[in-house]
């Protein structure tokens, strides 16, 4: 299997996540389960039905996570350096035809976050940045047709 590239913060949030469905979670809806097994009659028991459902969510999602850490390749950006734009960078571009600036960090698909301004390096605009550097203009295809960027900045924190 393809080893996914995951930055430091990531895999620690994933890891935080499984450790909290694990530990809190399905404890809880384990519990929940129980006690409405108490209540009687299973099959018109709501409470039983969504309990059961969540737990289906849960144990779904802890199988989801614990994949994906398995298959996590783990990079520390702040040991990475150099002027080309690679996963992990922070990289500022200027669109050409409006002079909007915006930066973007490029991470793994899992903590991809535009508010927080990280795109995932499999996003149209992360792959077209790939192996270029600052003063490089790239292009990227959108609905209302292609976009012209420059790169301003490249860094690594």
């Amino acid at each position: 299997m393809q080893k996914v590239p995951m930055t430091v913060q990531g895999h620690a949030a994933l890891e935080a996540e499984l450790k909290h469905l694990k530990s809190v979670e399905r404890p809880e809806i384990i519990q929940a389960i129980a006690v409405a097994r108490e209540h009687g009659d299973l099959s018109e028991n709501a409470e039983y039905h969504t309990a059961k459902e969540k737990q289906g969510f849960i144990e779904g999602r802890i199988k989801e996570l614990e994949s994906k850490l398995t298959l996590a390749q783990v990079i520390d950006v702040t040991r990475m350096s150099g002027s080309s734009v690679k996963f992990g960078a922070t990289v500022t571009i200027v669109n050409e035809d409006t002079d909007e600036q915006a930066t973007y960090q490029i991470v793994g698909e899992d903590e991809a976050s535009v508010r927080e301004g990280k795109i995932s390096i499999t996003s149209p605009v992360a792959r077209a940045m790939i192996s270029r550097e600052v003063g490089d203009t790239f292009e990227v295809a959108a609905p209302g047709g292609s976009k012209g960027y420059e790169i301003l900045d490249v860094t690594f924190t």
